[in-house]
């Protein structure tokens, strides 16, 4: 057969295609071998056959590898996510180039200090229970990157993030040079993390995307969607060098991802933020649902493993939800949450099986997360002063023996305030390494801790391993009661709890 210059035989076929149709027929000769008896028993042969090649895989992983490995490398050499750039323009050009994906499906927007993830994912988890395909993009990724979007609650393989990588690749580089030209900066790590979420949710496709922001709301790189609904966990101050040192400037930048006509569902809200998501709430004509007059879990009881709740939104009172997740804060997050559901179907009452399903098998990794059941240890990603407290609140009602923590926070945190909201509940603390070169030293924290909590009380381990082997050797002894536990809790950062799941085999880092 004669290829012509073209590429194409005398069938019309390009070169690829021919090889394609030499392998099915090479393929349908072996089958017909396999079947005629010549080589023994037909079926062993067969599913000889069918087995894949070890080698070919080993092959095609190593590649992905390396693929993946490339585009970690193109993105960290861009600026950090937590550089926020005032300014939403390079996503918007990026997603006009590839035909705007991201107005292919429905979405709800998530904001606030803490929570964002939790709520995020029993947002997910209920919208999937009423049947929908979702997409859901969060942010920080604790093990690897590819956990920030998911589709149907699993995480994008190797090969699809590739593949939209490869998608979005060519838009980038054009908007690169129009911004560089311009004399502005190339489109962010965490920019190209948002289009590549929006562009695989498109490509899926999903009915609707819960969107967490990553920091902020206003000029955050996700703030280019038209959310059917708005959802605001409780805004307190954190990232004060990016957002405000005030919880009013917080505030003003996180009300910036309510559209007009939308839905908002609010947590309870301090007294200087409560006039500024008003405002915005009037600007927009949207409608408000806020905890405390709209919304409210009306009872609570704590179990093990989770807790049963109860609670009321303007459409209905459910109770006897069983929530996975540990306390006062998660089922705080579980009602913003069902509020949101039922705004985005348009304020009706939810089934109640539809919610008992959902939130029974929710999960948040990281988030007072039990990691070791013997000793205990628990993994909290509590990274401010208030995202610490409702830890330390969970942890009072669920544990009763002597707790010892190991700690560890990035270096911009208000620690200080993190450790004395730790002291009351700790009956030590063992500070630890953080290898990343945005964490306080180990040397500082200790000098901190040893402020708020006394020498005595502090320990010092540079190795996590070791760290915890501390932390649960200490409150075994502090333990003097035979009808309690001692427990070991670590917290202070994201990687932390990260590192954390990771020593105890919970996950495994990967590109």
């Amino acid at each position: 057969m004669s290829i012509s210059p073209d590429g194409r035989d005398e069938l019309g076929l390009s070169a690829s295609g021919a090889e394609d149709v030499e392998e099915k027929d090479f393929e349908e000769a072996l089958g017909n071998i396999a079947a005629s008896g010549i080589l023994g028993d037909s079926d062993v042969i067969a599913e000889i056959i069918r087995e894949p090649d070890a080698t070919l895989e080993l092959a095609e992983e190593v590649g992905l590898e390396e693929r993946m490995a490339d585009i970690a490398t193109e993105l960290l050499s861009r600026a950090p996510e937590h550089d926020v750039q005032p300014s939403t323009q390079r996503v918007v050009d990026c997603l006009d180039i590839l035909g705007n994906p991201q107005n292919s499906y429905r979405t709800i927007h998530v904001t606030g200090t803490n929570g964002k993830t939790s709520t995020s994912r029993m947002i997910a988890a209920l919208l999937a229970e009423k049947g929908l395909r979702v997409g859901r993009y969060t942010s920080p990724h604790m093990h690897t990157m590819r956990e920030r979007v998911s589709i149907d609650d699993e995480i994008l393989s190797r090969g699809e993030w590739i593949d939209v990588w490869e998608q979005i690749q060519p838009a980038v580089e054009l908007v690169d040079k129009a911004s560089l030209a311009a004399g502005g900066p190339r489109l962010s790590t965490f920019e190209l993390f948002t289009v590549m979420a929006y562009a695989a949710f498109a490509d899926a496709p999903v009915d609707v995307a819960v969107i967490e922001v990553g920091m902020g709301g206003k000029w955050d790189a996700t703030n280019v969607i038209d959310a059917d609904v708005a959802v605001l966990t409780t805004v307190d101050v954190d990232h004060a060098r990016f957002l405000g040192s005030t919880r009013a400037e917080v505030a003003r930048e996180k009300v910036g991802i309510i559209k007009d006509g939308a839905t908002v569902i609010s947590a309870v809200q301090h007294e200087d933020v409560l006039p500024i998501l008003l405002d915005a709430v009037r600007e927009h004509r949207a409608h408000l649902n806020i905890e405390g007059r709209d919304l409210l879990v009306t009872d609570r009881a704590p179990g093990v493993g989770g807790q049963m709740i109860a609670v009321r939104t303007p459409a209905a009172t459910y109770e006897d939800i069983p929530l996975s997740l540990l306390g006062h804060h998660q089922a705080r997050n579980a009602l913003l949450a069902i509020g949101a559901v039922e705004a985005f179907f348009g304020g009706g009452v939810l089934d109640g099986t539809v919610i008992e399903h959902a939130l029974m098998g929710v999960q948040s990794p990281g988030r007072l997360e039990l990691v070791r059941s013997s000793p205990t240890v628990v993994a909290d990603g509590g990274h401010n002063p208030a995202g610490v407290q409702a830890s330390v609140a969970a942890l009072k009602e669920t544990f009763h023996g002597p707790i010892v923590g190991v700690f560890a926070a990035m270096g911009d945190k208000d620690v200080e305030d993190m450790l004395g909201v730790l002291e009351p509940l700790l009956d030590a603390i063992v500070v630890t390494n953080l290898n990343n070169p945005r964490a306080l030293p180990m040397e500082d924290a200790r000098v901190l801790a040893e402020e708020v909590f006394g020498e005595e009380r502090v320990r010092e381990e540079y190795d996590l391993l070791d760290a915890v082997d501390m932390a649960a050797s200490l409150a075994e002894s502090f333990n003097r009661e035979e009808m309690t536990a001692p427990a070991v809790l670590t917290i202070g950062s994201i990687e932390l709890a990260s590192r954390v799941r990771e020593l105890f085999g919970k996950a495994t880092r990967s590109l």
